[in-house]
């Protein structure tokens, strides 16, 4: 068995992935939906969540012009 450590969410969180789980199926419990979420996140989201750079530029404008940078 692999090396587990706690992780502590809200308990509106959890209940929301619980309800998920009933109503959609696929996963046995609320943590190993979570454990996949995590895992999609890091190793596949982690590439497609960067900006280029102009949209960063854009980011950045528009953040001016509301006065946080």
């Amino acid at each position: 068995m692999a090396d587990r450590v706690t992780i502590t969410i809200s308990r509106e969180l959890y209940e929301k992935a619980r309800r998920f789980i009933e109503e959609q199926g696929g996963f046995s419990s609320v943590e190993e939906l979570v454990e996949f979420l995590l895992r999609e996140v890091l190793e596949s989201g982690a590439e497609e969540a960067r900006l280029s750079r102009e949209d960063e530029e854009k980011v950045k404008e528009r953040l001016r012009a509301l006065g946080y940078i």
